[in-house]
């Protein structure tokens, strides 16, 4: 290959975390009008690694060079001064802010005057989101905005600079098909103008539409790369992650049972208090003991927020009635839902799942905290033991149960979400995008612990956006269009097409 193509280098980059090496010697050409594919599980370094690329950690071993040049970024923005612009995984928005305001932060116009130019700021964040094809206005407050919609804002802050190197760290993990398609066209026509695309995901079916180039990591080192891309498959790819294969789990044998556990009636959520919208409506269904769940729906189609009025974040507006083993219950507070023998895992599992800066412990008894008491004191020790277990029994991969939750990658904060709701020892569970941003293999080992809940008897709702995974994992599949419900199917019965027709309908 000639060395004219290669415009970023990472040469012999080592970053340690408290005597943690999360990179080890990693040696990276990104070539440029291509997109560089970088694979590895949970924890491999790629993360840490586009942060690195990207001025977010200015202190590690090693030298970059740009173009030929070396260089050091002490922050992100002298890296987008000289052409490196990163789309976290993780999204770096501020939620009191407009879509505008985040989208020009540290880089807003002024006019003459020396003023803010709100104008021509609004202008093209406006222009930029209809490139995206997203009809939101730039005026929104991004608290107010769906995950999803906040990753397609994050995309526009990338494509605003005027980017050599675009680094893309799991940028579809939120985002619905359509809005993939755009992206990836997108990403074409960067190719086009001689960008280099660094690109990070776990979703193996898609890479085959855009990789140029594959990159492996594994356990914070360099395993190869390959060239010739039209020769991979999908057992290529896991090997090169993981070095071995894994076989995708699909649930042979359903534990569903016809006891019924939880039963919802006509529940309704308005979107205001005149109730002439709403985000939920009229929605009816049966859980049963035993049973996966799946609800499947595209973007906006009420899916979050159907399962966040069953856990009580909407006490004062919600309608319906919830049963719960024959029995109506009012769910009046997140409270009352875990005594009733409710759990949810959240959607954005840093924002509403953990508290970033406690320990696994902590973070693994909020939800419990009572049977970590003993007359009103909270039992230090008594609390790292339930850890300890979990951590044994999810396989979370950390130093100790005293690591810090920000410190642990994608797929291990999740499985300790998943441990402080098993914790309180729920008969139902609530699964909001389970595997969002995780590796095949964590995905796998999340999959696994699905069907043991399921055959120890516990009912289990899963919203998930990926299609193949609901038809994967579900005894049942509910379908969600414009706040309704539009269809259920049997996983027997279930197809691609008839799920997305429901889903459009």
């Amino acid at each position: 290959m000639e060395s004219s193509t290669v415009i970023l280098q990472a040469n012999g980059i080592t970053k340690k975390f408290a005597g943690v090496t999360a990179l080890q010697n990693i040696n990276l050409d990104v070539h440029r009008a291509k997109v560089n594919v970088v694979v590895g599980e949970n924890g491999a370094g790629k993360s840490t690694l586009m942060k690195i690329l990207s001025g977010v950690y200015p202190d590690y071993e090693g030298q970059l060079l740009l173009e030929g040049k070396p260089v050091s970024f002490q922050n992100p923005k002298e890296a987008m001064e000289k052409g490196i612009a990163i789309i976290h995984q993780e999204l770096n928005l501020i939620p009191y802010l407009s879509i505008t305001a985040n989208i020009f932060l540290g880089r807003e116009l002024k006019n003459s005057l020396g003023m803010l130019d709100f104008k021509k700021m609004n202008q093209q964040a406006s222009d930029l989101l209809k490139r995206l094809q997203c009809n939101l206005s730039p005026k929104t407050r991004v608290g107010k905005l769906r995950v999803g919609e906040q990753q397609l804002v994050e995309i526009a802050k990338a494509l605003l600079e005027d980017a050599q190197v675009l680094i893309m760290d799991e940028p579809t993990s939120a985002i619905t098909d359509t809005e993939v398609e755009v992206l990836f066209r997108i990403i074409s026509s960067l190719k086009k103008e001689g960008v280099a695309i660094l690109y990070i995901s776990h979703k193996l079916d898609e890479l085959f539409k855009i990789a140029d180039r594959y990159i492996g990591l594994r356990d914070g080192e360099m395993v190869g790369t390959i060239e010739e891309v039209q020769e991979v498959n999908k057992p290529d790819l896991i090997r090169l992650m993981v070095g071995r294969n894994i076989e995708n789990t699909y649930r042979k044998n359903s534990s569903a049972s016809s006891e019924e556990i939880l039963k919802v009636k006509n529940i309704s959520l308005p979107k205001d208090i005149s109730k002439s919208r709403y985000l939920v409506q009229g929605v009816n269904f049966v859980l049963h003991k035993g049973e996966i769940l799946g609800i499947f729906g595209l973007m906006g189609a009420g899916r979050t927020e159907l399962l966040e009025a069953l856990f009580g974040l909407h006490p004062k507006i919600i309608m319906g009635e919830v049963f719960m083993n024959g029995e109506k219950v009012k769910i009046k507070s997140v409270k009352k839902a875990i005594e009733f023998g409710l759990a949810m895992v959240p959607e954005d599992r840093k924002k509403d799942g953990l508290v970033m800066n406690m320990d696994i412990a902590r973070n693994v008894s909020m939800a419990c905290i009572d049977k970590n008491s003993n007359y009103g004191l909270l039992d230090f020790k008594k609390e790292r033991n339930q850890a300890k277990n979990y951590i044994k029994d999810l396989r979370i991969k950390a130093t100790s149960e005293k690591q810090k939750s920000k410190n642990l990658s994608g797929g291990n904060q999740q499985k300790v979400v998943l441990s402080k709701w098993l914790a309180t020892k729920p008969k139902v569970i609530f699964l909001d995008e389970p595997t969002r941003g995780i590796d095949v293999n964590a995905k796998n080992e999340i999959y696994h612990l699905i069907n043991e809940l399921a055959a120890e008897g516990m009912g289990i709702i899963v919203v998930s956006s990926e299609l193949p995974e609901i038809m994967a994992i579900s005894d049942r599949i509910l379908v969600m269009s414009n706040s309704k419900l539009t269809g259920e199917f049997q996983k027997e019965t279930a197809t691609e097409d008839n799920i997305m027709k429901a889903a459009t309908a």
